[in-house]
């Protein structure tokens, strides 16, 4: 525990945000440096100036391979381009709009060079291509919760969610090729030229995002309750949407901040000293919490608004998992216009009180790898009415059962906590305690270990057959799991589960350590068991190879 954790940040922790951008543009990556080419992870490439992971030579590189991505599979409509709060932001999008103009590829851009959340261009996309017959696809230029020297770049195709890793791997191999040629085949233009020429449109990002809210989250409802809702946009993209969402439905909005700030010196630093806009730690969102008596319910969002941070009066801030737990319970009972076969979409480390609350409910479970990604095709047919993950990132289907978005969406989580309050009295802390009257009161913990890049390699594809224990706590082990229920796909780990808790590793893919998920139905010393015989278990694995 960092001793500054839960204090508001202090001069000499803040970025030198001159140098960050200067550094954009002069340091070069080093093609044959494994930790500098292109690298789309989960959630697209992200990186920093400062260690030649993320500059204008990358974003050009990805644009450029983005755009050649968008000939070979006929995408012809409008790039929806949103960016977010993050210094890196500014340039990246400049970047990007100097490769597409050259190109010839008809992208929109918020007003005034302003900043667009990720679920409003993952909406943009959703939307216009229910109407037309001409693809549109996507990006964001947002490194989500990181820290203020992050930058990140991902590609939404034209179903409107994070690319998969079939494109994804395109995109990022053409990329690598391009910066190993010297950014020759790199189509630019200045930018001057870019925004003259015909193929840049400013648009309007807020007033179709905003006046669609009633149909995926009952405002009316929200207005005739007045429920008081405090908001912390923690200096994010979403700011300037808040106030239109209070005027357009009659709501009581208050604001707690409206900095934005690329430093981001207003923040309460995070429990290890470092700044990150996360709305699902206690930490980083303790201002919000110590206002929380001033309101019904407070909302956090980080700075692309794809997460959410759920403040209550009496129980805080509350767990990611909790609340998915609540509005799961909540949104199945009270969307009468929902396919009775719509499954409940969760992440092979999500709490097992959703399995509980999907059984009381009587819907099936689709339990997929880590990665929102997971959950784009179910949402986009309607197979899948929810999908969230314990990370706080969470989408679910309008009122009528149609698709919504298919990226996560900060926004409608945050208002579906007002929406909970004003139907049923109660606010989801309250809610998630009658969960646990009903179904047990499961404690739950995330863990990092040290490993090599080899243990990681050997965890990453190990089979079931490789564990040889057959309790776990001393319960005996109901699966082993090494691909996802769902859909079979390999979660690149191991989820070992009994009928009281479970636990499951997965290797980092930015760090020397395997995290450990776990949980427990019995109490925190059944948990700290299950933790021990996790690490041993994997230990083994480690040592047998």
């Amino acid at each position: 525990m960092h001793p500054q954790a839960g204090k508001i940040a202090t001069d000499d922790m803040l970025t030198n945000i001159p140098r960050l951008v200067s550094e954009y543009y002069t340091i070069q990556p080093d093609p044959l440096n494994p930790t500098q080419r292109v690298q789309f992870g989960t959630s697209g490439h992200r990186g920093t100036s400062f260690k030649a992971t993320f500059n204008e030579t990358h974003i050009l590189a990805i644009t450029q391979a983005i755009c050649e991505y968008r000939r070979e599979h006929n995408i012809t409509g409008p790039m929806f381009v949103g960016m977010d709060t993050h210094a890196l932001s500014e340039p990246a999008l400049i970047s990007a709009i100097q490769v597409l103009a050259a190109n010839g590829i008809k992208a929109r851009i918020q007003e005034g060079r302003g900043y667009t959340p990720t679920p409003v261009i993952s909406h943009a996309i959703v939307s216009y291509n229910r109407d037309h017959q001409d693809r549109a696809d996507g990006v964001v230029i947002t490194p989500s919760h990181n820290p203020p020297e992050d930058g990140g770049f991902k590609y939404n195709p034209p179903h409107g969610g994070p690319a998969g890793s079939e494109v994804t791997n395109w995109v990022q191999d053409r990329a690598n090729q391009l910066i190993a040629q010297g950014l020759e085949g790199v189509k630019q233009m200045s930018l001057n030229k870019a925004l003259e020429s015909g193929f840049i449109t400013e648009y309007d990002y807020v007033t179709p995002y905003v006046d669609d809210l009633e149909n995926v989250i009952d405002m009316e409802a929200i207005r005739r309750a007045g429920v008081k809702i405090g908001v912390d946009p923690l200096g994010g993209s979403g700011l300037h949407y808040w106030e239109p969402i209070a005027r357009r439905y009659g709501l009581d909005i208050e604001l707690v901040s409206k900095k934005v700030d690329p430093t981001f010196s207003f923040m309460h630093v995070d429990k290890d000293g470092k700044i990150r806009m996360d709305c699902s730690s206690a930490y980083s969102m303790a201002g919000l919490i110590e206002l929380r008596d001033r309101f019904d319910i407070a909302v956090g969002n980080d700075p692309d608004f794809d997460r959410h941070g759920i403040v209550t009066r009496e129980h805080g801030l509350l767990n990611p998992n909790h609340y998915l737990a609540v509005a799961i319970n909540y949104l199945y009972n009270h969307r009468e216009q929902w396919s009775g076969n719509a499954k409940i979409g969760k992440t092979l480390v999500s709490s097992a009180m959703i399995d509980h609350v999907a059984k009381g409910l009587g819907r099936e479970v689709a339990e997929v790898p880590v990665g929102f990604k997971w959950f784009v095709d179910g949402l986009a047919s309607g197979e899948l009415a929810f999908g969230g993950e314990e990370s706080a990132g969470a989408a679910f289907l309008r009122r009528d059962g149609l698709t919504w978005c298919t990226d996560k969406d900060g926004f409608i989580l945050a208002l579906l906590a007002a929406e909970i309050i004003a139907v049923t009295g109660k606010d989801p802390g309250e809610h998630y305690q009658e969960l646990t009257d009903r179904y047990g009161s499961p404690v739950y913990e995330r863990l990092q270990a040290p490993a090599s890049d080899e243990q990681k390699k050997v965890l990453s594809a190990m089979s079931p057959d490789r564990v040889k224990a057959d309790t776990l706590a001393g319960d005996p082990i109901t699966a082993k799991i090494t691909h996802a229920p769902a859909n079979g796909a390999a979660i690149g780990g191991l989820k070992v589960v009994t009928e009281k808790g479970w636990f499951a590793a997965r290797p980092s893919g930015t760090e020397a350590v395997y995290k450990i998920y776990t949980e427990s139905f019995v109490g925190p010393d059944h948990l700290k068991q299950i933790q021990e015989e996790a690490k041993a278990m994997v230990s083994e694995v480690f040592v047998t190879g």
